[in-house]
């Protein structure tokens, strides 16, 4: 539910004049002392890294926190908050693509379902943004869900390259390296596009909003989505999270007056249970 308050945080600080590099880099000045502290306290007796260690970090860095976060956030700009929540959601159907391309081998029956409902889902949900549902052109909705596929993209990504790096350093360790490593990223990006005196330029509101993407939206998320998984295991940890797409489209209609539609209950409803049936399959071949 806290990840899901992204989007409208994301949205709210739009209505401010804020763009999406700002609002990114906002986020991630606030959060990465608190990612580095998280690094730290992971790392601490653990061996040093090595430079193979370091490389792999930066490239899921890049990779998970920066590219996939700037994606995400410039496509805001663009679409609903429920839209991007149901088209960022699919991230585990694209996983399971790329792991078959990369073992070379067919998806399962119940692996084609899966994707076969979510990608409905957000077609439904695509096509009401774009048939002028909500006051959006056409052309707007197409660019702003094509910047948020990519996030999903890159995410996935993310996640299959992750597997060896979490294996030998720690889910929590390469999480809080992979995301300092990220912030630098952002910051840099930052600073180069924009005069030194731009942080002196945002509202007390926008600033208020930033701590509250920071800390509640982001990194104490993160931190509660890790110990779940320590204390319950991934699989129901991920049944558990097809909260957030509710989630989000109820804080959308609740904040920021987002129209709810019976199209858009049905795209959320055929997601959700396209990715509970990702999350199925992996608890039943679990040992």
């Amino acid at each position: 539910m806290a990840f899901s308050g992204k989007a409208i945080v994301a949205k709210l600080l739009y209505r401010h004049g804020v763009d999406a590099l700002s609002a990114v880099a906002l986020r991630m000045l606030l959060a990465g002392p608190l990612f580095l502290l998280m690094a730290w306290w992971s790392g601490r007796g653990q061996a040093a890294l090595t430079r193979r260690d370091w490389a792999q970090v930066a490239l899921l860095g890049f990779m998970g926190y920066y590219l996939s976060s700037l994606l995400d956030f410039a496509g805001l700009q663009y679409i609903s908050a429920s839209l991007e929540r149901l088209i960022l959601y699919v991230y585990p159907t694209i996983v399971v693509l790329i792991m078959a391309v990369r073992r070379r081998s067919a998806i399962s029956r119940r692996q084609a379902l899966a994707l076969a409902a979510s990608y409905a889902g957000v077609l439904l949900a695509f096509g009401q943004e774009a048939s002028g549902g909500l006051q959006a052109p056409a052309a707007q909705v197409a660019w702003g869900s094509a910047l948020v596929l990519a996030s999903a993209v890159s995410y996935a990504v993310y996640l299959v390259l992750a597997g060896d790096a979490v294996a030998r350093l720690g889910a929590l360790r390469v999480t809080g390296l992979a995301s300092s490593f990220a912030c630098a990223l952002c910051l840099v990006h930052f600073c180069l596009l924009r005069p030194s005196s731009a942080w002196y330029d945002f509202a007390p509101e926008v600033w208020q909003l930033s701590v509250l993407n920071a800390t509640l939206c982001t990194v104490l998320p993160i931190w509660m989505v890790m110990r779940a998984i320590e204390s319950i295991g991934s699989s129901d940890t991920a049944q558990l999270a097809l909260i957030g797409p509710v989630t989000t489209l109820l804080l959308a209609v609740w904040l920021l007056q987002e129209p709810f539609t019976l199209t858009l209950l049905a795209g959320t409803a055929l997601v959700l249970f396209g990715v509970a049936i990702l999350a199925g399959q992996k608890q039943r071949a679990a040992p």
